[in-house]
């Protein structure tokens, strides 16, 4: 548990043997693949959860993956995308407990052109213009 990309791991004396020498010891070098949605950052894991517009605004319920099986999220109303979340022990092991996973939102419109969504968000701008990029004028 806790091993790293990267590290070594001597089993001493399991090595080749010559004879009148003892056996050497074999090194092991660790090299961890990528996963398809996890990313490792030391025992912790991050994931990037896809969440639809209307569960950005109204907020809900969104099943996430993690290695002991899918668990439910609650997002609250008004969930920007790249909003994180922390589910506490829910990482990697590690000597005296284990990682925690970071869940960050990515807000995902439907694909192709929706006239509808459309027409509604120019009535909210219309009646509710924000600039959220004001601080980096």
């Amino acid at each position: 548990a806790g091993v790293t990309s990267g590290q070594q791991i001597r089993l001493k004396g399991q090595g080749e043997t010559a004879p009148g020498h003892r056996p050497g010891d074999v090194l092991i070098s660790v090299s961890i693949a990528p996963h398809p949605f996890f990313k490792v950052d030391g025992s912790d894991l991050r994931v990037d959860l896809p969440i639809t517009l209307y569960e950005a605004v109204l907020g809900g319920k969104v099943r996430v993956p993690t290695l002991g099986g899918a668990v439910e999220l609650s997002i609250p109303k008004n969930t920007s995308s790249g909003r994180t979340f922390r589910l506490k022990g829910k990482g990697l092991p590690k000597s005296g407990g284990t990682g925690d996973l970071f869940v960050i939102t990515r807000l995902i419109l439907p694909d192709g052109n929706d006239s509808e969504l459309e027409a509604l968000m120019e009535k909210w701008r219309d009646g509710h213009p924000y600039n959220p990029r004001s601080d980096l004028s």
